[in-house]
């Protein structure tokens, strides 16, 4: 039965209509697969000499086993976001005498060979190697490198839990962030206790059967709670649900533009997918703390340039880059009114000016780090304001690929929506402010960069009207393509 459900997989695949974009996001994953892939080999490699060198007095083993719950809660936090969980239509089958736990297994036998999975082999399996090789008893490393396997398919499993239950994640992603911040500022060493536990799961080999058994239970957990609502009328029913509006009649003085913008409000507010995208473009205020805590970073001025942008630059780069594709389930509707295509695009500046301009407010505390950096925030925003967006909405122009709003999917793994294309229109939106930084830091001073970053951006809001009306041209041109790539469906 495997088989079968293997080859119907391969034949969708290769009948789709979007057969071709398939392929490009393949090459890319594989892409993204030996890179990630080879930094954990590396990693794997050299983390044994590299705990031996820093902790001479320690042994690496140990280290290992103090630190590797944050391991697993980073990833599960990564997982949450980015792993996107397999998906099988299974009204046909349901029709037709397969039993439902062939479904079931089949289903969860595919997070198996997810590279989720496989990528802590890349890191455990060499660094077991070394602990081989430096003459560590084989009774103790093997059994310990089998129970690394086991909790990681244990996070797989997990993660199809939590993913149906947001709440859940956030209270893990909050356990994370209070565990890293006890650690960092020597509150409490939460890494004592956790390690205790994993040193014993080294120390005493027998003990491999705790996460053997917790990996079959989460198993047979997963495979009750599929099959509690594998049935037709679970799957094929409309679902009734109350209906709750809400007052935007504040958003009218915006004026023709309003009725736009409160589209775009409502549907971030009511589909899946436009939501999770809002609530991780806020995670790119944190990106700061990357580069200006580290005293490498403070010595290439361009490098913090590329920061500035990405702190207030969150919503622009991830819901941004996906207009229109937002709109594509009525986009023949909107086209069909009697409205002009600039207030259409105005409303997306705006939405994106709003989202810049929040985003710099909550940015304030990095006036910590020195009003050299905030001053080089405040530039980045300008910047993202007056040149980012008017490339992002010349990039929409270019992304004719649909959005199907109700599919439940992850923010960032799900290639529905993905167009080859926005890696080229990327490449502008980053290297351009560096560029517009790095020129006059290196013939001036580093105030002058500053300057001329944000000089740009105010200048891109004087020709405001002028950038607008060149890209509804484009918009304008591309129109019916647009609709007619909207109108199939993947």
């Amino acid at each position: 039965m495997i088989q079968k459900f293997l080859s119907l997989e391969w034949k969708q695949f290769f009948r789709a209509s979007y057969f071709q974009k398939g392929i490009a996001i393949k090459i890319l994953l594989i892409f993204g697969v030996l890179y990630f892939g080879g930094i954990a080999l590396v990693l794997g490699s050299s983390l044994y000499f590299i705990l031996k060198k820093t902790f001479p007095e320690t042994d690496p083993i140990v280290i290992v086993n103090n630190f590797i719950i944050f391991w697993f809660l980073f990833d599960l936090v990564l997982r949450f976001f980015m792993q996107q969980l397999p998906v099988m239509n299974i009204k046909p089958l349901m029709t037709i005498p397969i039993k439902k736990k062939s479904i079931i297994h089949y289903l969860l036998g595919k997070t198996a060979i997810s590279f989720f999975n496989f990528l802590p082999l890349f890191m455990f399996l060499p660094f077991s190697i070394v602990l081989l090789i430096k003459n560590y008893p084989p009774l103790h490393v093997i059994p310990w490198f089998f129970a690394m396997l086991f909790l990681t398919y244990c996070i797989n499993f997990i993660n199809f839990l939590v993913n149906k239950i947001n709440a859940v994640f956030y209270g893990l992603l909050s356990v994370l962030v209070v565990f890293i911040a006890l650690e960092y500022f020597n509150v409490f060493q939460i890494s004592k206790p956790i390690g205790v536990a994993f040193n014993a799961l080294y120390n005493h080999p027998i003990l491999i059967i705790i996460p053997a058994l917790l990996l079959v239970g989460l198993y047979y957990w997963n495979f009750k709670f599929i099959k509690s609502d594998l049935y037709v009328d679970g799957k094929v029913s409309k679902t009734i649900k109350e209906v709750k509006t809400t007052d935007l009649s504040w958003m009218d003085r915006f004026g023709s533009v309003a009725p736009f913008l409160k589209n775009d409000v409502k549907l971030i507010w009511r589909n899946a997918r436009p939501r999770q995208v809002v609530m991780m473009s806020f995670l790119f205020l944190f990106y700061g703390l990357l580069f200006y805590t580290q005293p490498t970073y403070q010595k290439n001025p361009t490098l913090l340039a590329f920061a500035s942008m990405f702190i207030t630059g969150g919503f622009l780069l991830s819901f941004g880059q996906l207009v229109p594709s937002w709109d594509s389930e009525y986009y023949k509707l909107l086209m069909s009114q009697n409205i002009p295509y600039k207030k259409y695009l105005e409303s997306k500046w705006y939405l994106m000016v709003v989202a810049v301009s929040i985003s710099f407010i909550l940015s304030t505390p990095y006036i910590y780090f020195g009003w050299k950096i905030f001053g080089m925030i405040t530039a980045g925003a300008l910047f993202n304001i007056g040149l980012n967006s008017f490339i992002t909405l010349f990039g929409g122009a270019l992304n004719r690929v649909p959005i199907e709003l109700n599919v439940k999917a992850k923010a960032f793994s799900n290639t529905n929506g993905f167009n080859p294309t926005q890696m080229l229109i990327a490449l502008p939106k980053v290297a351009l402010p560096m560029l517009l930084f790095y020129i006059p830091y290196k013939i001036f001073s580093f105030n002058i960069g500053i300057l001329a970053l944000g000089l740009s951006g105010v200048l891109g809001i004087i020709f405001r009207n002028f950038f607008l009306n060149k890209i509804e041209s484009i918009y304008q041109k591309g129109k019916y393509k647009t609709i007619a790539a909207y109108n199939e469906k993947n």
